[in-house]
């Protein structure tokens, strides 16, 4: 029976202590004291109620205590609500502190909104307050010479709360800057101008309001450096000359050819005007033959013919030529 009892004991011991464990994970009582200290209106109750609705509380109610503390008036039940939205509360109201210390009109509703559009609420306050210098990449343009520049330049913004949610980031603010600074290089006439006078560009540069639509507000575009880069220009003429050369090459080259086939041709033709010459010689012997055979041709008149031919070949000797009127292979 005693052995019962004490078992009976300790059971209920167990309980009670696992009862104990369950209650204090249930109320946090030391979170609901700080927040009663600080003058923060949250209820026991209340804070049960987020146990259930699986909110961490001190996530909701510590940022609450900052913003009493500050002299904020927010309710509990909006911040757990942008809890539940999966925005970031602590973000939020630090946001806010800084924006009531520095005169800036942020309201509760219009920070939950921003933080919840995937923007840092709390750094977009500081960089409305401590406007920020964004450095350009390195940005590659010709002047109208054909002389390329390089230019890099800093730009200084300022966060605009009212256009934080839609409004486009940096990534844009450094595409337009680099896209006037091709523009305001490509219009100049002669690069030793932009070298002499870079303000130039960033006056035309910042006169076209780049940051409309945008986040941001541009407060001032600085041209950091301006290099030399390449004779963009000669390089395009000396390409230009060399397509040319080509054509030209390739002109030449087709009229050669045609030439050649032409040549051939000829050569060709004079094969053939000589084959025919020697096939009428060759006639010749047999017409002397018939003229013999009719009485038509005498031996005087033979003799006479050969006469001729003999002084046609010594005089075509002495001229260097041979039989068919042209001059020998190696004579000019």
């Amino acid at each position: 029976m005693e052995e019962l009892l004490t078992q009976t004991g300790t059971l209920a011991l167990i309980g009670l202590v696992l009862l104990t464990l369950v209650l204090l994970w249930a109320i946090p009582v030391r979170l609901w004291i700080e927040a009663i200290s600080a003058g923060a209106r949250v209820g026991i109750g209340y804070l049960i109620g987020m146990r259930l609705r699986k909110v961490n509380p001190p996530a909701v109610v510590r940022p609450l205590i900052w913003a009493t503390k500050a002299g904020i008036d927010l309710k509990v039940g909006d911040l757990e609500a942008h809890y539940l939205a999966g925005g970031r509360v602590d973000r939020v109201v630090r946001a806010l502190i800084s924006a009531d210390k520095a005169n800036i009109d942020l309201s509760f509703q219009q920070a939950a909104a921003i933080d919840l559009a995937g923007r840092d609420v709390f750094e977009a306050v500081q960089v409305s307050v401590n406007p920020k210098v964004i450095a350009t990449p390195r940005v590659a343009a010709m002047a109208r010479d054909g002389i390329q520049l390089i230019a890099i330049a800093r730009v200084t913004v300022r966060a605009n709360i009212n256009r934080l949610v839609g409004g486009a980031g940096e990534e844009t603010i450094l595409a337009r800057v680099g896209e006037g600074i091709v523009s305001s290089i490509g219009s100049s006439d002669s690069h030793k101008a932009v070298l002499e006078n870079p303000d130039s560009i960033s006056k035309t540069v910042l006169a076209r309001g780049l940051d409309s639509g945008t986040a941001f507000e541009i407060l001032s575009i600085d041209i950091a450096d301006v290099d030399v880069g390449k004779n963009i220009g000669a390089e395009l003429q000396t390409d230009q000359a060399e397509a040319d050369k080509r054509v030209a090459q390739a002109r030449a080259e087709e009229r050669r050819a045609m030439a050649v086939a032409l040549e051939q041709e000829n050569r060709a033709k004079v094969q053939e005007m000589r084959a025919r010459l020697v096939e009428a010689e060759s006639e010749v012997p047999l017409a002397i033959a018939g003229a013999f055979k009719e009485g038509n041709l005498g031996i005087m008149d033979y003799m006479k013919y050969r006469n001729i031919q003999s002084d046609t070949s010594m005089r075509d000797a002495i001229a260097g030529t041979d039989d068919a009127g042209q001059q020998p292979q190696g004579g000019r």
